[in-house]
């Protein structure tokens, strides 16, 4: 088994299934023990505000609030600062726990020995 698990999402709405897939692999890695870390990036950018993963509904699926939530108490959640920027989210808009970071920072965290990253 990896030491850490390292999942990015590239999807939001536009394409909500691949997304909640992101999310519950990530939140069952925490569940399982495991240092995980979620980059929200594109579209995805926009569960990083307040309030967006609530308006969220996909049939037969944890809500993505909840998912997220488990995530911010158990792992880290980072939000991609390029993505952020071009959304016109700002630091002080995302929720608290979340982190604003670029891609030196993923890149320093999916090569760590150990680490296990998944795209969706």
């Amino acid at each position: 088994m990896a030491d850490r698990l390292v999942v990015k999402v590239t999807c939001g709405t536009d394409d909500l299934e691949r997304c909640n897939q992101a999310f519950t692999v990530a939140a069952a890695g925490v569940a399982a023990g495991v240092p995980v870390s979620l980059w929200l990036t594109g579209e995805a950018a926009w569960f990083a505000v307040p309030g967006r993963a609530e308006q969220v509904t996909l049939p037969h699926a944890t809500p993505l609030a909840d998912l997220l939530a488990i995530l911010l108490e158990g792992g880290h959640v980072t939000v991609c600062t390029q993505c952020a920027v071009r959304r016109e989210i700002a630091e002080s808009d995302v929720l608290p726990g979340l982190r604003v970071a670029g891609a030196a920072t993923f890149v320093e965290e999916v090569l760590a020995d150990g680490t296990q990253a998944l795209v969706y």
